[in-house]
């Protein structure tokens, strides 16, 4: 058996995949993992991988001890490797690999550690469970792709740093202990051993320190954050995650939207070589729920929804006419092609479109001898020529309606859109569709809690032209809010900030904070809303799913390096995990919970 050996003498002199053919002839010492072992009957070949790549060794019997070594070695042993670089043979060049033109000949062969046979290949598109790989996320780590992720992390935070520096911003740190306040999500609590009963919060976001640093006179801050949030989890979403924190003073909406632009188009290009065409669209929020049924719309591909409602008010079919006598609408959309498609296919559809809250799906198929549709014959042919007329369709399309109230009609037609755009294989998923939604309304009303709520937070300014809305009519007022989405996920938001106390504690009142309550939960930022606070406004992107789309992954697990399942779970470490009986004591905490699903 091999001896495991020390560096001692040994110096390391390349990077596996830094090789090129210029450097034939030289002596190289490479240090890495044994990726895999060839035996071929006289002669050993061992690629050999870092992170910068990997190289293939050749070991011949000529030189004795590193020949027996490399004998013994298997798949993930560490060793250290000297030898000379050289062309490889004619005919056994490999254009896939950018070291493929050389290899190195071993004469000294040192192993450094062994390994145990890891429970997957340590390769590219390996078809393993999740779980798996989230146990032994170190060895998932080593695999080259997720180097690569690591690495396209590092750049892009790199790039981001450097911009801003270069515009004066300051990255300054925030708490992580903080106040509980309410801001939507849950809060993760810490309790505090030094005053029992109390509570610190992990923060949601750093928006109170942040504003509080542009009532400090700061001007430009940013900070690359860890951000906080206990709440339900899915692809896109994590407990921790990474977000990209911005705030400006003296700065109105147009600033902010045309630094941002700048910022991505220098992002993408430093990292991926991308260029963007700036300035990059808009909507408002009213034209992207109107045309796309959502306000993060994917906007790769047309499809877009239309109203039908003025065509059908008095037409036969009494599902329409009664939807738009109730004060509903009647929309609709067209999936090119899809005329053919089977009543099991139409049932899917329709039951896709319940689970968004529609109660029907009527549908109507263009073909060269008419309308197809078991809802035609209440329709006059003129009315059936406007509603074709109306969504664009064509012989072998299939037309789609929901009648309901607006919101819905928008929402049951935006996730049908979205699915027969992946069906029909309507967008290229390389292309990179960037577009701001503005405009978004301030508040909207919580039936479940009887009250207004923000759509974004209760610290957002109302556009200045509906200050006047916010006492007779608050739904209808406009927020100075701005979400920059990408291939419909939303990277980010952001909006101009209330720096009044007058307008910061009519939004309270409106969001039914009482005096006492608001003075509780944001006294600090009430008080220094009265020393001289600058106008302001800033946005936040989170970086994980920013890094998701850029390397087109389907999760923001693959883009975080030890991230949580999604039932808020760290496989590799088992936490969460119970603790001891003195530490709760400790803390004056005592557990409800019977007994610790997963003990310390």
């Amino acid at each position: 058996m091999v001896v495991v050996e020390g560096l001692a003498g040994l110096h390391r002199s390349h990077g596996c995949g830094e090789l090129t053919a210029a450097d034939a002839g030289k002596e190289v010492t490479l240090m890495g993992w044994v990726h895999r072992r060839r035996d071929h009957g006289g002669l050993i070949f061992i690629d050999l991988r870092d992170r910068s790549g990997l190289v293939q060794v050749v070991c011949d019997p000529k030189s004795g001890p590193a020949f027996q070594k490399a004998e013994e070695v298997r798949n993930e042993y560490v060793v250290a490797v000297r030898g000379l670089v050289r062309r490889r043979p004619e005919g056994t060049v490999n254009p896939k690999l950018p070291t493929g033109e050389i290899e190195v000949v071993a004469e000294e062969f040192r192993l450094l550690n062994r390994a145990k046979t890891p429970p997957f290949y340590i390769d590219d598109g390996i078809d393993v469970d999740e779980a798996l790989r989230l146990r032994y996320r170190y060895l998932d780590l080593r695999r080259p792709e997720m180097q690569r992720l690591l690495y396209l992390r590092y750049r892009t935070t790199r790039a981001i740093r450097d911009f801003l520096d270069a515009r004066g911003f300051w990255e300054i740190e925030t708490p992580m202990l903080t106040r509980s306040t309410p801001e939507g999500a849950r809060d993760f609590l810490v309790p505090s051993r030094l005053r029992p009963g109390e509570f610190f919060a992990l923060p949601q976001s750093p928006q109170l320190f942040k504003q509080i640093l542009m009532v400090a006179g700061v001007e430009r801050y940013f900070q690359i954050v860890r951000c906080f949030r206990d709440e339900d989890l899915r692809a896109d979403r994590q407990p921790e995650f990474t977000q990209l924190d911005m705030e400006m003073s003296f700065v109105q909406r147009e600033d902010i939207l045309k630094l941002v632009e700048e910022l991505m188009a220098y992002v993408f290009r430093e990292t991926l070589g991308v260029e963007l065409a700036l300035p990059l669209p808009r909507l408002t929020y009213r034209e992207a729920m109107d045309r796309y049924g959502s306000d993060k719309p994917d906007i790769r591909f047309g499809m877009e929804i239309v109203d039908v409602s003025d065509l059908v008010a008095g037409c036969g079919f009494k599902v329409f006419a009664e939807a738009v006598a109730r004060g509903g609408v009647v929309r609709g959309l067209c999936a090119p092609g899809c005329a053919g498609y089977s009543r099991r296919e139409l049932d899917e559809l329709t039951r896709q479109a319940a689970v968004f809250g529609a109660k029907g799906l009527a549908w109507m198929a263009v073909t060269p001898e008419g309308i197809r549709s078991p809802i035609a014959k209440f329709f006059t042919a003129g009315e059936l020529e406007g509603l074709v007329a109306r969504l664009a369709g064509k012989p072998g399309d299939l037309l789609l309606f929901v009648a309901d109230t607006e919101t819905t009609a928008a929402t049951a037609l935006g996730a049908l859109r979205l699915e027969m755009g992946r069906r029909l294989h309507l967008y290229d998923p390389e292309q990179l569709a960037f577009t701001w939604v503005t405009e978004f309304p301030l508040l909207e009303y919580s039936a479940e809690e009887k009250r207004y709520v923000a759509v974004h937070h209760p610290f957002t300014m109302p556009m200045e032209e509906d200050w006047p809305l916010l006492d007779s009519d608050p739904l209808r007022v406009r927020a100075l809010a701005y979400d920059l989405v990408l291939n419909g996920v939303e990277l980010g938001g952001g909006s101009i900030r209330i720096h009044r106390r007058d307008i910061q504690e009519k939004m309270f009142n409106l969001l039914g904070f009482t005096p006492e309550a608001a003075r509780d939960k944001f006294g600090f930022l009430l008080d220094a809303f009265e020393y001289g606070t600058p106008p302001h406004g800033g946005i936040a992107f989170g970086l994980d799913r920013m890094l998701m789309l850029m390397a087109r992954r389907d999760t923001i697990r693959d883009c975080i390096p030890f991230p949580k399942t999604q039932s808020g779970t760290c496989l590799m470490t088992a936490a969460p995990s119970g603790v001891s009986p003195e530490q709760l004591q400790e803390l004056h905490l005592r557990s409800t919970a019977r007994k610790s699903t997963n003990p310390a």
